[in-house]
């Protein structure tokens, strides 16, 4: 190999290495498509234990403008679009942040969107049942911190008429339609009622201890 054509070689590939990581810098590493892990399901069980059994409270007040959302995240960004982006893949944004293309695989149901509108980001354990459960007693902006919560499994984007199905119901009276999503979508909501001292009815407890013993 003459050292001319050694040098044009070496040229190209560091020309096409260049060009890779301005393309993975415009397009962004693919999202972790899930929200954050949950509890382990003897963790759950545990804390499933420790939480305050009560009856349901009255819905009585409640308003979902009493928990305020989509809050700014960064920049452009609010919680809704922050969630879009983790959730799918391929995701690009416009310069207001919105989600203008990208891959979403519904966990809930398993279906598959190319449309971010076809996606609602459920507050898995809902806005009124937390209301019911203890939030009527939190500040706003404590319950402002609920409705936006990133860092526990809080959020999850997922096929909105499947979310608009489930509405305020606890696992005693709605699960997701993919039954192998029970034992994940529990310690979720164990986990997200733990952290925030939410009480569980009676009817709510037992669903959930049978979900979580089959895990």
């Amino acid at each position: 190999m003459s050292a001319v054509y050694a040098r044009r070689r070496l040229a190209t590939l560091t020309a096409l290495t260049a060009l890779a990581s301005a393309a993975t810098f415009l397009t962004g590493a693919p999202a972790q498509a899930a929200p954050p892990d949950p509890v382990s399901a003897a963790t759950a069980r545990t804390y499933l234990g420790q939480l305050t059994e009560r009856a349901e409270g009255s819905s009585d007040g409640y308003s979902r403008d009493k928990f305020p959302h989509w809050s700014t995240q960064s920049g452009t960004c609010n919680t809704r679009e922050v969630v879009l982006k983790r959730d799918g893949t391929n995701v690009q944004q416009d310069a207001s942040c919105a989600a203008t293309s990208g891959t979403w695989k519904s966990a809930y149901d398993g279906a598959t969107w190319t449309v971010a509108s076809d996606l609602d980001i459920d507050h898995v354990v809902p806005l009124s049942e937390a209301w019911k459960s203890g939030a009527s007693g939190w500040t706003t902006d404590q319950r402002k911190g609920f409705a936006n919560d990133l860092t526990r499994p809080q959020l999850i984007a997922v096929t909105d008429n499947v979310n608009q199905s489930k509405g305020d119901q606890d696992p005693a009276e709605w699960l997701p339609p993919t039954a192998s999503y029970h034992c994940v979508y529990a310690r979720m909501w164990v986990d997200v009622k733990h952290y925030y001292k939410l009480t569980v009815n009676p009817e709510e407890k037992s669903a959930l201890s049978t979900i979580l013993n089959r895990c």
